[in-house]
């Protein structure tokens, strides 16, 4: 059976390693020697200044929203995975969409500034599919209308724009580190801050709000991430170049072979590609149920990412519209990618997307 992704597992015996580090020293918890020097690693591999790791990617974008102090109303793309819009509603912020390019899938960063009134506090733009957004845009903007700039930043594991990290980019840029994701912690996820005042605040929200044994000042939660976890991402972070390799050639097997079939997400030129997703768009939702069918019947699991689009939830009010990213929505798959993908497989996957969309073509 092929999913949309596998999780990559590393070598055992280097987990293993770290395993016995736990049990010698034990410490499994509460900024563990493993939980710090991954975040000293990731920081130089991903050329960032302070890096705080967190137990998930949701936890991530709320501890954001809680250290800058948001409230009001955040501007926000319509067109990514739930946790961006349920994040905002759950710490009080209202989500206002901004329709989307429908070539990068990203927020129009032109849709924004017509969209923000006097109760506007923030942008939270998405790095889709981990292309990056027009950030030096968005900085412009925010700099005009004195807004904070979250970025969702869930897919863009180590994507670099213009030489430069693309987490350096916004006030705060969080990461996910679910197992499904091309780096991961098992559960996981991570901020990147720059200013040394608000990663010490970020700090104390992570761990209950507590300074020390006798000063609690922060209303914090409990997002802290474990040792095991933290074991896993240094695993990872070693044969990083391993994923990466292979992920970069089963993604432009697919590019080559499914040219002039379908459409391709169009890539920054500015940045790199990490090769965490590949999507692909259809004429039309009929189009996308047939292939869906015939790959299921194969035992193949496609999905539909993103789906539906987030101005679409129930509890989202006021209603909005989003055209490009509803009908974005109703037609994008994610094709498998993962490093341990067979070619006879992905061979499937093309071929089944040709004959159905040349033949509804026809």
């Amino acid at each position: 059976m092929i999913h949309v992704t596998k999780t990559y597992l590393p070598d055992i015996k280097k987990y293993k390693h770290y395993v016995d580090k736990i049990y010698q020293n034990g410490r499994v918890t509460n900024n563990g020697p493993l939980l710090v020097e991954l975040e000293e690693k990731l920081a130089d591999y991903l050329g960032v200044k302070h890096i705080v790791l967190v137990s998930n990617g949701t936890a991530a974008l709320e501890i954001a929203y809680r250290t800058l102090d948001l409230n009001g109303f955040a501007i926000t793309s319509p067109f990514s995975f739930v946790a961006t819009t349920s994040s905002l509603v759950t710490n009080s912020i209202l989500p206002i969409f901004a329709d989307i390019n429908p070539q990068t899938f990203n927020i129009e960063a032109d849709n924004i500034e017509a969209l923000c009134t006097p109760h506007t506090r923030a942008i939270v733009p998405v790095h889709v599919f981990g292309n990056a957004c027009e950030v030096e845009k968005i900085a412009q903007i925010a700099q005009r209308l004195n807004l904070k700039v979250v970025y969702d930043a869930a897919h863009a594991f180590n994507v670099r724009f213009k030489g430069n990290s693309i987490l350096n980019y916004g006030d705060i840029s969080t990461l996910s580190f679910h197992a499904t994701k091309l780096f991961h912690t098992i559960e996981g996820g991570a901020l990147v801050i720059n200013d040394d005042d608000l990663v010490q605040k970020a700090r104390y929200l992570i761990n209950f709000g507590i300074e020390n044994a006798e000063s609690i000042p922060e209303l914090g939660i409990n997002a802290k991430m474990n040792e095991f976890e933290a074991a896993m991402g240094l695993c990872m972070l070693e044969e990083m170049h391993l994923i990466e390799e292979k992920r970069a050639e089963i993604y432009s097997y697919y590019q080559q072979e499914l040219n002039g079939f379908v459409q391709f997400q169009q890539l920054n030129s500015d940045a790199s590609n990490n090769y965490s997703y590949f999507p692909v768009v259809f004429e039309n939702e009929k189009q996308l149920l047939a292939v869906q069918a015939d790959l299921n019947a194969h035992n193949i699991f496609p999905r539909r990412y993103f789906y539906p689009s987030l101005n679409t939830l129930s509890y989202i009010e006021p209603r909005q519209k989003c055209p490009i990213s509803e009908g974005i929505s109703d037609k994008v798959l994610c094709l498998p990618i993962f490093s341990e993908l067979e070619n006879n497989f992905q061979k499937i996957i093309i071929n089944t997307i040709k004959a159905k969309v040349g033949l509804q073509s026809g």
